[in-house]
């Protein structure tokens, strides 16, 4: 596909990802379940690719989690939230989508991580977590296409696996993160040929208002390191 200048999406520069990210980190505390920015990239990403609209009110709630210094902290804040919301199916829509990752630190030093990218990108899918997990049971194609992405979270501690699971090498690591925009364009393909039927939805809200016993208090996981566009 050829883009011209005028047709490729504004998305943040880096000074404004560095803000955001500051932003950010000023408000996570040790021990705590609040995303980062590549978490918040993971999340808006998962939503764009969805099978249902989910509107700001739904998932700011998730990002940010106690009052604005002022107005206009909070003005800007949301303002870049925005801007990064936007860029993702603009970026898709050109090819031009790159995960934002997380650097852990490891005893050969300093590693790229998309630890932070799938567990925003889980919670994402947590938000209509019905229509996904009902389609992913019932349809193994989108558990197949979902699969560099399944990996990589399994790989990283996010999500468990049924059965043993063998640490992926480097390599292997490395070719499931370069899938990552070619899984995130079939699953949006798929949800756009095979959209959540009424039965469905239906099902997603008599979940949504159900009270929830899913809880079993164990404590979140603790993530670290910085954001890597």
């Amino acid at each position: 596909m050829t883009t011209s200048k005028t047709d490729w999406p504004s998305s943040l520069t880096d000074d404004e990802l560095d803000e955001l990210d500051r932003y950010l980190r000023a408000h996570v505390r040790e021990g705590d379940d609040r995303l980062l920015l590549d978490g918040v990239h993971g999340l808006l990403s998962a939503l764009a690719v969805g099978p249902l609209q989910v509107l700001p009110d739904e998932w700011l709630p998730e990002v940010l989690h106690e009052p604005f210094a002022n107005e206009r902290e909070g003005n800007r804040v949301l303002e870049l939230l925005a801007k990064l919301n936007d860029s993702i199916s603009a970026e898709l829509d050109v090819d031009a989508y790159e995960p934002i990752l997380g650097e852990i630190d490891t005893e050969t030093g300093p590693q790229l991580s998309a630890a932070g990218w799938c567990e925003g990108f889980s919670r994402g899918i947590d938000l209509r977590a019905a229509l996904w997990e009902g389609r992913l049971a019932d349809d193994p194609q989108l558990m197949e296409l979902l699969g560099p992405v399944m990996a990589l979270a399994v790989d990283d501690g996010v999500l468990s696996a049924d059965a043993e699971f063998e640490k992926l090498s480097d390599d292997e690591y490395d070719e499931c993160l370069s899938q990552v925009p070619a899984v995130l364009d079939a699953v949006g393909q798929y949800w756009q040929a095979k959209p959540a039927t009424e039965a469905e939805v239906e099902a997603m809200v008599q979940r949504h208002t159900a009270p929830d016993t899913d809880h079993d208090g164990t404590p979140p996981r603790h993530r670290s390191g910085h954001w890597v566009h």
